[in-house]
C-alpha cells in the first residue's frame, strides 16, 4: 500500500473518486489528480504522485488513464485497475456522446466556441499550478532541484522554440535525466556506509 494513506475503502469508494476527478476536469485533469489524490483523498503522497506520473507519461495513452490503471492496481489489483478506469471513463463518454447529438446547432455558436477556448487557457493554468505546486518534491529527487529545473527549461525550449517531436524531447531530455538519476544513486550508494 501506499506511504500516503489508506487507500480506497472499496471498489465502489475508488470508482466513484475517479468518476469525480474526471468530472471535475475539463481538457486535463493532472491538476484536479494532483489535488484529489494527494491532499483531499491521500492515497498517495506528492513523492508518489510525482513518480507514478513520471512512469504514466513514458506509457503509451493518456496520462491520466495510466495513473488510474496503476493505482486501481495498486490497491485492488487487477479489478481495481479496471474500475478506476471505468470511473474515469463512463460519465465523460457519457458527457461527450450527448455534446456529439448537440453539436451541430449548439456547439457551432461564437459564444460556445469562446467559452471552449477559455476553458483551454485555464487548463493550462491548471496544468502550471500543478507544476508549481509539485516543485517542492524535487528537493528529494535523487537529481536534485536545480538540475530538474534546467531539464524542465530543455523540456519548455524544446517544445516551444525548437518545435521539437515530442518523441525526440522523450528520447533526449528524458534519455539525459535518466543518465543523471542513475549517476546521483550511484554517487549515493558510494557514500552510504
Amino acid at each position: 500500500m501506499s506511504e500516503g494513506g489508506a487507500g480506497p475503502r472499496s471498489l465502489c469508494h475508488l470508482f466513484w473518486a475517479f468518476s469525480r476527478l474526471a468530472l471535475q476536469g475539463f481538457g486535463g485533469v493532472l491538476a484536479v489528480a494532483q489535488r484529489e489524490l494527494v491532499e483531499r483523498l491521500g492515497w498517495m503522497t506528492r513523492e508518489e504522485f510525482v513518480e507514478t506520473l513520471a512512469v504514466a507519461q513514458v506509457l503509451p495513452g493518456p496520462n491520466i488513464v495510466n495513473i488510474s490503471l496503476m493505482i486501481g492496481d495498486r490497491f485492488f489489483g487487477l479489478r481495481g485497475a479496471m474500475v478506476a478506469l471505468a470511473g474515469m471513463m463512463v460519465f465523460p463518454a457519457v458527457i461527450v456522446l450527448i455534446l456529439a447529438a448537440l453539436s451541430t446547432t449548439w456547439l457551432a455558436s461564437p459564444r460556445m466556441t469562446g467559452a471552449l477556448r477559455g476553458m483551454g487557457a485555464v487548463s493550462a493554468g491548471l496544468i502550471l499550478a500543478t507544476g508549481l505546486k509539485l516543485l517542492p518534491s524535487l528537493k528529494q529527487n535523487p537529481v536534485g532541484l536545480w538540475p530538474g529545473l534546467a531539464l524542465a527549461a530543455l523540456v519548455i525550449g524544446a517544445t516551444v522554440w525548437l518545435k521539437l517531436p515530442l518523441f525526440w524531447i522523450v528520447l533526449s531530455v528524458g534519455g539525459l535525466g535518466m543518465a543523471l538519476a542513475l549517476l546521483a544513486l550511484r554517487r549515493a550508494r558510494d557514500v552510504q556506509p
